[in-house]
């Protein structure tokens, strides 16, 4: 990785985007050690994780790993997820997060020197662009080793560096562990 010890970082998480990734390459994250290899890189100023959230179901798989991101050093950010029914009639959900994430990345990307994007969202390229401009570095994080890529090419492109994700299992993947063993500081993985 290119970071230098001196350099105010800060991540900012599309959390489908890096889950639908990480699921294509069977990588199992451990959150705990991406803050930890991310803090190493230099100063780590925040941590952003975006989600959209089922908000009237009693229970939410997404909601354990939300509380502990919360509890354990990233700044969540959230809104509920909006359902409607198209013009065919189909009921379909929407929850997407560009706006937000690109809002944080530009009213941060005046007190950082690197911004770490974890998304392979094409429409992202704008905003590493404009960030860029700022004088902020930015990296982008997703993979090419699927078929298709996860990650838009024009994306990839436009950042200063692109780390891929499975080239990052090693550092930040989740140990396989018994199976009667229960994990309390990394709670189950974020679904699509």
């Amino acid at each position: 990785m290119t970071f230098y010890s001196e350099e105010k970082i800060a991540l900012f998480i599309d959390g489908s985007n890096l889950y639908a990734s990480a699921r294509s390459l069977g990588v199992d994250i451990d959150y705990k050690k991406l803050l930890e290899e991310f803090s190493s890189q230099g100063r780590l100023v925040r941590a952003f994780y975006y989600t959209a959230l089922l908000e009237d179901q009693e229970y939410s798989p997404i909601r354990p790993l939300v509380d502990w991101l919360d509890y354990n050093g990233f700044t969540m950010v959230t809104k509920p997820i909006k359902e409607f029914t198209d013009p065919t009639g189909r009921r379909k959900i929407k929850g997407n997060m560009d706006i937000e994430l690109a809002i944080d990345m530009m009213e941060l990307s005046d007190h950082i020197d690197h911004a770490v994007l974890f998304s392979g969202d094409g429409d992202f390229r704008r905003l590493v662009e404009a960030v860029q401009r700022k004088g902020t570095r930015v990296t982008v994080v997703s993979t090419v080793k699927t078929n298709p890529p996860m990650i838009a090419d024009e994306l990839r492109r436009q950042a200063d560096f692109f780390i891929d994700l499975q080239n990052l299992d090693n550092i930040v993947g989740r140990i396989e562990q018994d199976e009667n063993e229960v994990d309390l500081a990394n709670p189950m993985r974020e679904p699509a």
